[in-house]
């Protein structure tokens, strides 16, 4: 076996960790990431899967106390879903996404009775306002 993979995935996945607290998302994108690789393809897959999941995770910054306020104080239709409201997943299209004046990179919906706010265009759910 060769002895230098396992090796590899360690330094890439210490790497990833030790960049990761620049970012609340970049820590979690690389910890979901290790774990889904890990499942899938073992050490070598944590370790590519947290170097991936950092890279998205990073993408999308948690969003300022004003968006969640704003999302807080507005009045729409909750949506119904079977599935469960999940940070990470995205949204079906059928799901309406409302705007948050002044910050284009979210947009907004209740689902399940729960209010989420979500990355336009991927629709995936970055945080669920308690």
């Amino acid at each position: 076996m060769n002895k230098s993979l396992p090796i590899l995935a360690a330094l890439a996945l210490s790497a990833t960790v030790s960049a990761a607290p620049a970012q609340e998302g970049t820590v979690s994108g690389a910890a979901g990431g290790a774990v889904t690789g890990a499942i899938v393809g073992g050490p070598i897959g944590a370790a590519v899967g947290g170097v991936a999941g950092a890279a998205l995770g990073s993408i999308v910054a948690p969003p300022e106390p004003e968006v969640r306020e704003y999302v807080v104080q507005q009045q729409v239709p909750s949506v119904q879903l079977q599935e469960q409201v999940v940070v990470g997943q995205p949204l079906p299209q059928t799901v309406e996404l409302y705007e948050v004046p002044q910050y284009t990179q979210y947009r907004y919906a209740i689902v399940n009775g729960q209010r989420v706010i979500v990355e336009p265009q991927t629709r995936q759910i970055i945080q669920v306002v308690e």
